[in-house]
């Protein structure tokens, strides 16, 4: 292990060579994914699959990590700060660079160790968690939202998701409902812009790296559980969701069954 690594040697006596061969895809490179990308690189990650296909706005820089004012008005891509974060630290990153929706291009998500979902739409999380489990591949979802209603104070909150194939899924959890995707879906395009803000997003990213560091590398030998962690923003709690002591929620998963892998076959009726 370098010296630029020892102090983190603690995660394990071959955890640097697992981060540097882990291939991490990145879906989203916002509020939420760019700080994931920075502290992914900050700690050795070298192998990428990263998707997002806007550019950085004036309005993206209360919270999008790298950006800057020249970028705004460059109109430069999300993806190009994510690229140039990596290769700040790591020079000879391997990047497989997708400035585009990942649904126009999924192949290389198949190829990924792990997948960080940093989206908003919970269409997109249905998704893209479907595709994880189909090619068995972990995903950690992330999300940050803020309610205003009214004269009341503004209500920030958040999650963080663990979707491991063959346990409990975003909808098991309650998490993504048909209700919801419906009322999602006949709300196209009128919801506006999402209130975000940096503190929210880099909480949250902060714990999904947490956990994808140590489901790669072992370093607590207690990730063995259910991982659903809510954020409630205005009392700066982080903490267990209610629903994973539902007893309702039983070991497996119904909606994706580990005997129902690989590419879907279609066949004519």
């Amino acid at each position: 292990m370098s010296d630029r690594f020892s102090r983190q040697s603690f995660l394990g006596s071959d955890s640097q060579t697992v981060i540097a061969n882990a291939v991490i895809g990145v879906v989203g490179l916002g509020g939420g994914g760019s700080h994931i990308v920075q502290q992914l690189a900050h700690l050795g990650f070298r192998k990428f699959a990263l998707y997002d296909g806007d550019v950085v706005e004036e309005s993206n820089l209360n919270r999008l990590i790298g950006a800057t004012s020249a970028d705004a008005a460059a109109g430069t891509s999300k993806l190009e700060v994510a690229m140039r974060m990596i290769r700040g630290l790591a020079p000879t990153a391997q990047i497989d660079e997708h400035p585009m929706r990942w649904q126009d291009e999924p192949g290389p998500l198949r190829s990924c160790d792990l997948v960080f979902g940093c989206i908003d739409s919970f269409a997109e999380r249905d998704q893209l968690e479907a595709t994880c489990r189909r090619h068995v591949i972990p995903l950690v979802d992330i999300g940050l939202d803020v309610a205003i209603v009214g004269d009341d104070p503004p209500l920030m909150g958040g999650q963080v998701i663990l979707s491991m194939p063959g346990e409990p899924c975003m909808r098991c959890l309650g998490f993504l409902t048909e209700d919801l995707l419906a009322k999602e879906a006949s709300n196209y395009g009128d919801a506006g812009p999402r209130p975000q803000v940096v503190f929210g997003n880099g909480l949250l990213a902060s714990a999904a790296v947490a956990i994808a560091v140590d489901l790669l590398t072992d370093w607590t030998r207690q990730l063995r559980r259910l991982m659903y962690l809510e954020y409630r923003g205005n009392e700066q709690i982080l903490r267990p969701h209610p629903r994973v002591k539902d007893k309702r929620i039983t070991p497996g998963c119904p909606h994706y069954p580990l005997s129902a892998v690989g590419a879907p076959v279609l066949t004519s009726l």
